[in-house]
């Protein structure tokens, strides 16, 4: 009894100190927001000596070149890099690679002491670090383009109060946050340097790398050619990008079984593997080794593959 009242003891001195680190992580999260600036390009913009200088700086971390080209080396990976808006320059992920491909060889080696597996670390961690940036690609663009309607609003509000189309693009790459703050920054610091407005946004939409960009670029190459009221189809931009994400959203919750059912089809046989090895070592012991167990652990681990693909093929809707 005596014990089971020191357990409960410990476990709410132990929850109010969890609590309590929480509480003073969480105000210290809050103060360093309230006297962050809005996105890094406003933050270059402090340490430079003029707007010039805070552009080509940007630039340069992204990959860029001083005409805003992206063709380095392999120009697939270097936009790959873009899109991910990591700051690791031009050769950032060449770097990334070949550190991570001479770590993964050398662990294998290390624990297995064998240099027949050097070989598969080495290319396994050479190639590791382009699901990660694609991953953190993918996420940045999503973000990107659920901020894409409120920055509309913003630049339709502008114009309707009489402001020019730059000082409207300012406005939001003042007033947003990253990615898309800077972002804008970007395309407003190429127009106030002589760039043209359609081939600013252009750039911004090669940068971010998604469809709802592209169709606001061509919104501002159509209206440039042909004249219109520009507030008035960013207005409708903005709704139209609004629908496609509530499009989105209905996709995503109507294949949400399919997806929950193909990550229970991948994840039980492994917990249920992993289980039993640790429950019962011995197990699988006397039949390890018999050449027709390796054949078949490798047939299901090819038919749960296709049956990936399959599932995927089923709910990866397209709009």
């Amino acid at each position: 009894m005596h014990s089971s009242i020191n357990i409960i003891i410990y476990g709410l001195v132990f929850a109010c100190a969890f609590l309590l680190m929480q509480l003073i992580i969480g105000a210290g999260r809050q103060g360093a927001r309230q006297i962050r600036r809005a996105n890094i390009r406003l933050k270059l913009m402090e340490r430079r000596d003029n707007q010039l200088e805070a552009m080509q700086a940007l630039r340069k971390s992204r990959g860029l070149d001083e005409k805003a080209r992206m063709s380095k080396l392999l120009r697939w990976l270097n936009t790959l890099v873009i899109h991910s808006g990591l700051r690791i320059g031009a050769y950032g992920l060449y770097v990334a690679m070949s550190v991570s491909a001479f770590g993964a060889g050398v662990l294998a080696f290390a624990f297995t002491h064998s240099m027949t597996f050097f070989g598969p670390g080495f290319i396994s961690g050479f190639l590791l670090p382009i699901p990660v940036v694609m991953l953190i690609a993918a996420r940045r663009r999503k973000k990107a383009t659920s901020q894409l309607p409120d920055a509309l609003d913003v630049i339709v509000r502008s114009l309707r109060a009489g402001h020019p189309v730059p000082v409207a693009i300012d406005l939001v790459a003042r007033e947003m946050p990253d990615p898309i703050g800077s972002e804008f920054g970007l395309a407003s610091d190429e127009i106030t340097y002589g760039t043209d407005l359609g081939v600013a946004v252009q750039r911004m939409a090669d940068r971010i790398g998604h469809v709802d960009f592209d169709m606001l670029a061509a919104t501002v190459r159509l209206q440039a050619r042909t004249g219109g009221n520009l507030a008035e189809l960013l207005a409708n931009n903005a709704a139209m990008v609004r629908e496609r994400q509530k499009m989105r959203l209905k996709i995503k919750a109507a294949s949400s079984e399919g997806r929950m059912s193909a990550l229970i089809l991948n994840i039980v046989p492994i917990l249920l593997f992993a289980a039993v090895n640790f429950l019962s070592p011995n197990f699988y012991g006397a039949v390890w080794d018999n050449p027709l167990i390796k054949k078949g652990l490798w047939g299901a681990a090819i038919w749960m593959i296709i049956g990936n693909l399959i599932i995927r093929k089923m709910i990866n809707f397209r709009i």
